[in-house]
């Protein structure tokens, strides 16, 4: 199935999911997943969108409060 990227593909494995319609499909797909280490690949991701969006907050916290402060 190809070469393993570095991140989750959401859509890739959406569009293989939809295709696996019978129980060979879907072993293959169980197989793809582990070889990939999608579960890890996804926590992986949510966990550094989690940070940036954390990050982007606390920026504009402190953005909001040196400007009122006058800084």
């Amino acid at each position: 199935m190809g070469k393993l990227d570095s991140g989750y593909d959401y859509h890739r494995y959406k569009r293989l999911l939809a295709d696996a319609v019978d129980e060979s499909k879907r072993l293959e797909l169980i197989e793809l997943l582990i070889r990939e280490k999608a579960r890890d690949k996804l926590e992986a991701q949510r966990t550094s969108d989690r940070v940036a969006m954390t990050a982007q907050t606390v920026a504009r916290v402190l953005g909001t409060s040196r400007q009122r402060d006058g800084l």
